[in-house]
């Protein structure tokens, strides 16, 4: 456990009595410039035309402005306008309209970033110009990033880690690229934020895992087990993992100084028992959690992972167990059905999330004479589960089952059902006929069930049967009564608040019909809800917001700045009483606690969605963004990040930060309920 969480009690006194001081003219965010709003404004309604004047503006801060709004509406148009400001006498204008280039992804912009990295003598522009680079190259181009010389240059070699970063999130990478990174975390005295970029960029190094082996694993050895940061340590064991699972010698290490709570002794230092201890002995549980995801199940290391798996099944904190029981799920080999459900029963203190995974196990691993009891099991528990979610997660075990489908396609359609409960059952049903056991005698009544689905006007089971039909394992050919079923219910559906599940029939739709490209999504436009600026100049610079929840206080710090239409709706929506008993629906351990939605399953909405901002802001520990199904797409749901997320960055926005109580963040499970939520006043 990070150290800072075991001052608990205090902090979180603290943040239940902090207060916001009364506004004052140092607080007031940015757009009480009514110049600035208008920047503001043209920007949500992704007016190019109305920006481009401002960029030539003779004050730098309204050509600073004007360039991070293309940050956000990301037009190509604006592109040949943005590259003169990369040469602007202001550092600012100049770095935002790096950023905005970058966020743009157009690679003619290429050249014109490679000569400023060259030319470039402010280091934070730098870092800027070579992030941007790294959005922007092709797979041609990808050395452009490694044109400038790094050796004994910290600033060059930080600069250099955001570049490779940003490449490798786009599938770009080669044995260069690797050997670069390694230079990057080799580097004396390289910041934290570098090394975690460099590192994570290894993690999504794609189809190169013998070389990664071959330049990388005596670096990520030493990072697994020694670096400061608990989220390098993390990145470097997941790609770990991927050396792991192929066939490489061990690298003896050194008496390693990690921290953790058991000493780490001398011992020969291969990835698959680096992954192991990590797993049961790092002392923070997101490293621990990146290493059980990452241990192998091959013929000669299952034995050692499946003790380090074990181990974690007992731990007290419900994402460390939950993982270990996920892990068996997916990879356990020669374990009994029964013995898999035993560890159920025999965990009493187990989260029922977590029992419900392990006779998930217990049922995908059971052999077919044993399978009917664990199923009766599960329906038992079925019947006395104390929570919707609860329900679901039992629905999920059963969905290792195809004998189980009549009961749960019964589930998913009865009268007056949670939505809750049909969605996880309608999600069962998609995965029992994935199976290859599942027999072809049901084939139409499984087609019966997804019409079933899109005639009942839930979004969730529209989505679920259209995420069926997308699927051409399931749907190899067209179905004249299938292309009507899904056209009648799209044509129901309300726009905007329904925009993901139009998309998904849309989706089905062009597969089936193999349109020759992507239908456009109708994407709501600023007139049908723009920003309220007067609520936006009413929030003054570290506003803070009180989350109360059923595990305990949280408190935000909102960034008007940077989302002005995110926060207006938030806290609009937080002044109606919005939020207010809903729940926590998705969570997903070291990654992220999501909640907000009415409905509580993650397909609910406001009545309107709202334009994309992409600050200039990264996801770190306790950023909260807004979930979205695309770009322009967001609406009341938010999420808190567990951990840092660099491939979250520019992708979705961010509007507010956790100032206290991030060790509720890190307790949050799927049910736990927010209880109010109001202004600091």
């Amino acid at each position: 456990m990070p150290r800072s969480l075991r001052l608990l009690p205090l902090l979180l006194l603290l943040a239940a009595c902090a207060r916001t001081p009364p506004p004052s003219a140092d607080r007031a965010n940015k757009y009480q410039d009514a110049t600035i709003r208008q920047i503001g404004t043209a920007q949500d309604e992704r007016n190019t035309a109305a920006l481009l004047p401002f960029l030539t503006s003779a004050n730098p801060t309204y050509r600073c402005e004007a360039a991070l709004a293309f940050a956000s509406v990301q037009a190509l148009a604006a592109v040949p306008a943005l590259i003169p400001l990369l040469r602007d006498a202001d550092a600012s204008v100049r770095r935002a309209a790096a950023y905005a280039l970058g966020q743009t992804g157009d690679s003619t912009a290429v050249d014109s970033l490679r000569v400023r990295v060259l030319k470039e003598n402010d280091n934070l522009v730098r870092r800027y110009v070579h992030e941007a680079l790294g959005r922007t190259v092709t797979r041609n181009s990808l050395p452009e990033l490694w044109r400038v010389e790094i050796l004994n240059d910290t600033a060059r070699a930080a600069a250099l880690a955001w570049g490779l970063n940003r490449a490798a999130l786009r599938g770009l990478g080669s044995p260069e690229s690797i050997r670069r990174a390694v230079l990057v975390l080799n580097s004396p005295k390289m910041p934290a934020r570098a090394r975690l970029l460099a590192t994570v960029g290894l993690s999504r190094t794609r189809g190169l895992d013998a070389d990664l082996a071959r330049l990388a694993q005596e670096t990520l050895l030493r990072l697994a087990t020694k670096d400061r940061s608990y989220a390098v340590r993390a990145a470097a064991a997941s790609t770990l993992g991927k050396i792991a699972a192929i066939a490489t010698p061990a690298i003896p290490l050194e008496a390693t100084t990690a921290p953790a709570a058991t000493p780490v002794a001398k011992s020969a230092g291969s990835p698959a028992a680096v992954l192991a201890r990590l797993a049961v002995r790092d002392n923070d549980y997101r490293v621990r959690l990146s290493a059980i995801r990452a241990l192998p199940f091959g013929p000669d290391t299952y034995s050692d992972s499946r003790k380090a798996v074990f181990h974690a099944l007992s731990h007290d904190q419900a994402p460390v167990a939950l993982t270990a029981a996920e892990w068996l799920l997916a990879h356990a080999k020669g374990e009994s059905g029964p013995a898999l459900a035993a560890l159920a029963d025999g965990n009493k203190q187990a989260s029922a999330r977590v029992q419900a995974a392990l006779l998930q196990a217990a049922v995908r691993h059971a052999s077919p004479a044993s399978r009917p009891s664990l199923t009766e099991t599960i329906r038992k528990r079925y019947a006395s589960a104390a929570t919707v979610y609860e329900k679901g997660f039992l629905l999920q075990a059963l969905a290792e089952d195809p004998a189980s489908f009549d009961f749960v396609q019964a589930e998913a359609a009865a009268a007056g059902q949670s939505p809750v409960v049909a969605g996880y059952a309608l999600g069962a049903l998609l995965a029992m006929r994935r199976a290859a056991e599942f027999p072809a005698a049901r084939y139409p009544d499984f087609a019966a069930a997804m019409r079933q689905a899109l005639a009942s006007g839930d979004v969730a089971q529209i989505g679920a049967a259209a995420e069926a039909m997308a699927d051409a394992k399931l749907y190899p050919a067209a179905q004249a009564a299938d292309l009507a079923a899904l056209r009648t219910a799209q044509a129901k559906l309300q726009l905007p608040r329904e925009i993901e599940a139009w998309q998904g029939i849309q989706q089905a739709l062009d597969k089936l019909e193999k349109a020759p490209k992507p239908t456009p999504s109708p994407i709501s436009t600023a007139s049908q809800h723009p920003i309220d600026w007067a609520v936006v100049q009413s929030v003054p610079l570290y506003q803070q917001v009180r989350l109360r929840t059923s595990k305990g206080i949280i408190l935000l710090e909102l960034k008007p700045n940077e989302a002005p239409g995110a926060v207006a709706s938030f806290v609009t929506l937080v002044g109606q009483k919005f939020y207010d008993n809903l729940y926590f629906h998705r969570v997903v351990p070291n990654f992220v606690a999501q909640g907000g939605d009415p409905r509580g399953d993650g397909n609910g909405s406001a009545p309107y969605n709202l334009r994309s901002e992409f600050g200039d802001l990264h996801y770190e520990e306790g950023s909260v963004g807004l979930a979205s199904a695309g770009k322009d797409t967001e609406s009341c749901q938010f999420f808190i990040n567990h951990t840092a997320t660099p491939h979250l960055d520019g992708r979705y926005p961010i509007f507010a930060q956790v100032v206290g109580g991030m060790d509720v963040v890190h307790k949050l499970e799927i049910g736990d309920q927010i209880l109010g939520v109001e202004l600091v006043k």
